[in-house]
């Protein structure tokens, strides 16, 4: 077990995470994988403390589904509740384990209550520092249709692919009607490997899994490609800036700099 790091020097010595969950399988592999962070660089049954706040799903699914800045804005209002539950709890930052919800998170408004880590800077961070130049994202219709990726993945000189229409469509139902219930079968494991096989002769040298369930599904020693997985980095990043291996974030909502 390596020595016990220091961290920003609150409490314990370490900061307070705050987890927003916008769905719930994501949300939960997020806090694992944080804690597990823990066990290992601190000991067992230790981790920095962390609060988890989760507002219903079923909440924000009309606003998305509207499809409207309106909708979206709504989403954001929820969200940003949540993030202040956090904050009441004594969380010092917030990470948000659903790439969808920072459509929302980048909507012009009112500063969020706390700053936060940006999960597509931390997917775009590792995709750089991995030395990859074209990235396939797979992640719910909003995702892969919106600009949160295209945009992160071109601030670290990277490009960003997606699957054909058909391909998206299939994406994007097997999230919604399996993987967010936490439903995985092996008929959807391969037609995820199949359209993440197109990627790859699209010319892609690693896929971004940007559901933060997606990773419950295709593991690494599955995929055609080099796997960026979306919730375990954005939940490794947490710790690192729990026990002050990373500076605490900035980043307040709006179009990240």
């Amino acid at each position: 077990m390596e020595a016990a790091p220091e961290g920003h020097g609150k409490g314990n010595g370490m900061t307070h995470l705050g987890i927003v969950a916008h769905s719930v399988e994501g949300a939960a592999l997020c806090f694992r994988e944080f804690a597990q962070q823990g066990f290992r660089a601190l000991g067992p049954h230790d981790h920095p403390d962390v609060t988890l706040d989760c507002i219903p799903l079923a909440r924000s699914m009309p606003g998305w589904e509207a499809g409207t800045p309106e909708g979206t804005a709504s989403v954001r209002e929820i969200l940003t509740e949540s993030v202040r539950r956090t904050e009441r709890a004594g969380a010092d930052f917030f990470v948000c384990p659903d790439n969808t919800a920072h459509l929302a998170f980048e909507l012009p408004g009112d500063e969020l209550p706390l700053p936060g880590l940006h999960i597509a800077q931390v997917v775009a961070e590792r995709a750089a520092a991995d030395g990859r130049k074209r990235v396939g994202v797979l992640g719910t219709r909003f995702t892969m249709d919106g600009h949160v990726y295209p945009e992160a993945l071109a601030a670290q000189g990277l490009e960003a692919a997606v699957p054909g229409a058909v391909d998206r469509e299939a994406v994007d139902r097997i999230i919604f009607e399996e993987l967010v219930n936490g439903v995985f079968t092996d008929a959807s494991r391969e037609e995820y490997v199949r359209i993440i096989g197109r990627l790859a002769a699209d010319g892609c040298d690693a896929v971004a899994l940007v559901c933060t369930e997606i990773p419950l599904l295709i593991t690494p020693e599955v995929s055609p490609l080099p796997t960026l997985d979306s919730t375990r980095l954005l939940a490794r990043a947490a710790f690192e800036v729990c026990v002050g291996r990373r500076p605490l974030p900035t980043w307040r909502g709006g179009t990240p700099h």
